[in-house]
């Protein structure tokens, strides 16, 4: 590492130097106890410590602050912007290095206050958006001194926490790694209380290397844990089946699409984190710059991850003139794989060795296999080629081709079988469901009528109650919180709550009905059972184009695997849904997602889901909030074509989108980017009656 501005050996300008703390310090929170009616207003009640996002929805800080809230709860409070708002968000620590502040077993002597390495991760249990560090995936026994940045907050007198920063120079360690207490020394600058958990910064390369651990006894200087000790987070038992199984693989492989997508968006001129480590002259070694190395372990951050420590270290053991067993704390995601091919000798075997490593992340035995993992495989693939192409001999690219198709699980995707038959028409959907048509007064445009009726099958119709005197649409919630308790009533099974359909005009389908809280426990509607929405009295027409091919489009989909397509996004740029001919050229199992519906949710946003209508879609996918942070929606498009797939026939993504309520709700991280998703759900086969076809309810 090398020193700050104003002193020799510093690698980049004042400005550069700016912009990176100000990236630091947007990143970095305090720690709260969770007190009851906290106000984000700049006082210390309740103020454990310092942190900082790591991940989306994800801080690091330390075990001893972390711990010191209540039942493993704690409130985190940011402010990503100095001119911004503050921002509370209740949190749940989900992992501490170690769990208790007790003296290790078999440790050879005591240890005074928590034990290193004293670390620990807390979930956000709500979605908000946020900025993240840049965290090194390198070792901290890869640096060898040099001038670290370091941020946290502390109280500046009268109870009032403000920012604060400073510089100080790594001098060496402290402890045993053997004891797993080995912890960097800092020296040079002052810190004060509050700045445990805060980010350590190598301003060489431009990303945090540790934790803020303590402050010493003397004037200056403290203590400091590497961010590589995370890798020692208890492994899950058994075989993971998802990525959020494992906390350590979800929170890198969050971070890393974060910044791959931030940095490749066209849209905005921010500086981003790979931005300022060019301007430092940092990247991976001798072998990639900082923009590919940071699109490379975005590529990786898509496969699942290896099997195991073991597999991934014999897989680099099968490399050329690497020692991975030589760490002292063994590699367990790709990232971290890369992060130790970084010291190859320079010139073209650098950027050989890692993309020999890349071949081997291909053809590696998986723990499970996503729907999007052959094109996650295909898409490195083509990224090792295209560096290949450009840089290395036409040996070596040969030899590239080789591997790749040599994997027999490659060959297969690339000659597949031929296709089988065309499955037989699908099946009317019988289960019963409860029916909620909402209709405008178009004489009072902000009065609605209603009426509720329970479906037992397809055509029978049972109503249970309608009022066409006019209700406003803040106080539906509260009206028809009884009627559509007695309709559910009526549909309900043990463990299986009946569908809820909700008939509206198109210029309502923004209506969030999943989030009404009309039950006594306070869930919203969407978390307790599926919520769908339908258009008003399309009847049997289909738009345009008539019922035939709506019913094509919706036997496809319950028979063949789905497959999503974002049609109003492109490179994260808005652009207008369409035109319905150009709709109904997708294939019959495409199921339309409206990335940018939130955006403009009044007569344009109405427009888009009204092509998607006419083109004779019956399902579809929106956002009806807009993104906060317009231009990186990558993440969006990625895990919503993942939900269509994983779903796979249109009668299970009623299912799967309650699925992801659920867990919006209970705080699964891997499930906020589907806050506020709406799902289009129209059966051509299951047609609503007109207003005069409801009997006269009770």
């Amino acid at each position: 590492m090398t020193q700050p501005p104003g002193r020799a050996g510093w690698g980049g300008s004042e400005s550069t130097y700016r912009a990176l703390a100000g990236l630091v310090m947007a990143a970095t929170v305090r720690i709260h106890r969770p007190e009851p009616g906290h106000a984000p207003d700049g006082s210390d009640r309740g103020f454990l410590g310092s942190g900082f996002f790591v991940a989306p929805s994800w801080v690091l800080t330390c075990a001893h602050v972390a711990m010191a809230g209540e039942g493993r709860q704690v409130s985190v409070v940011f402010k990503p912007d100095p001119g911004a708002a503050e921002t509370a968000v209740e949190g749940a620590v989900v992992a501490s290095l170690p769990e208790s502040r007790h003296a290790v077993p078999g440790r050879a002597r005591p240890v005074a206050g928590w034990p290193a390495p004293d670390l620990a991760l807390i979930r956000l249990l709500r979605p908000v958006e946020h900025p993240c560090v840049y965290v090194t995936e390198r070792p901290a026994g890869m640096f060898g001194g040099g001038s670290v940045l370091y941020t946290g907050w502390t109280d500046s007198g009268a109870g009032q926490l403000t920012r604060f920063s400073g510089r100080c120079q790594v001098m060496g360690t402290f402890g045993d790694w053997a004891e797993d207490d080995e912890q960097m020394r800092l020296d040079g600058d002052r810190m004060y209380p509050g700045l445990s958990g805060g980010p350590v910064v190598d301003l060489a390369r431009g990303e945090v290397v540790g934790v803020l651990k303590s402050r010493s006894d003397g004037t200056t200087g403290g203590t400091s844990i590497g961010v590589e000790r995370l890798r020692t987070l208890p492994v899950p038992p058994g075989t993971a089946d998802t990525e959020s199984d494992d906390p350590y693989q979800a929170l890198f492989h969050a971070h890393d699409r974060y910044h791959a997508d931030r940095h490749t968006s066209p849209v905005g001129t921010e500086r981003t984190w790979a931005d300022l480590q060019r301007e430092l002259g940092a990247g991976a070694g001798l072998a990639l710059s900082p923009q590919q190395r940071i699109d490379l372990l975005g590529r990786l951050a898509e496969l699942p991850p290896p099997l195991s420590t073991r597999s991934l270290l014999d897989l680099l053991d099968g490399l050329p003139d690497t020692h991975a067993g030589e760490h002292l704390t063994a590699p367990r995601g790709w990232r971290d794989g890369l992060g130790t091919l970084y010291d190859a000798p320079a010139g073209d075997s650098a950027l050989e060795l890692i993309l020999r490593y890349c071949m081997s992340a291909i053809a590696a035995e998986r723990p499970y296999v996503l729907p999007s993992t052959p094109d996650a495989e295909a898409d490195l693939w083509r990224w090792v080629k295209r560096m290949a192409d450009d840089r290395l001999s036409r040996k070596f690219r040969h030899e590239l081709v080789g591997l790749r198709y040599n994997d027999r699980r490659a060959t297969a995707r690339e000659h597949p079988r031929d296709p089988a038959p065309a499955p037989e028409p699908a099946r009317a959907h019988d289960a019963p469901f409860v029916l909620l048509r909402l209709e405008s007064r178009h004489w009072e445009p902000d009065l609605y009528d209603w009426r509720i009726a329970v479906v037992p099958q397809p055509g029978d119709f049972r109503p249970v109650a309608e009022d066409s005197r006019g209700t406003a649409l803040q106080s539906l919630p509260d009206r028809l919180a009884g009627p559509l308790a007695e309709a559910f009533r009526r549909c309900d099974a043990p463990d299986d709550p009946a569908v809820l359909q909700v008939a509206v005009d198109p210029a309502l389908m923004g209506l969030e009905v999943d989030a009404w809280r009309i039950r006594p426990d306070g869930r919203p509607l969407g978390v307790v059972r599926p919520v769908v929405v339908r258009p008003l009295d399309r009847g049997a027409d289909g738009g345009d184009h008539g019922p035939a091919e709506r019913e094509a489009r919706w036997n496809r989909a319950m028979t063949a695997p789905m497959r999503a397509a974002v049609v109003d996004c492109e490179d994260g740029v808005r652009v207008p849904v369409p035109v319905v001919e150009e709709m109904r050229q997708l294939a019959y199992e495409t199921v339309p997602v409206l990335c940018r519906y939130g955006d403009r949710p009044g007569p344009e946003g109405t427009a888009g889901v009204g092509r998607v209508l006419d083109a004779g879609y019956g399902l579809a996918l929106w956002r009806r909030r807009a993104a906060e942070q317009a231009g990186v929606c990558t993440d969006f498009h990625r895990r919503a074509a993942d939900a269509v797939a994983e779903a796979r026939t249109a009668d299970q993504l009623p299912g799967k989108v309650h699925e992801l309520r659920r867990g919006v709700h209970a705080g699964r991280t891997e499930t906020y980017w589907s806050d506020g998703v709406a799902l289009l759900y129209d059966d051509p086969r299951q047609q609503l009656p007109g207003s005069d076809h409801y009997l006269e309810a009770p």
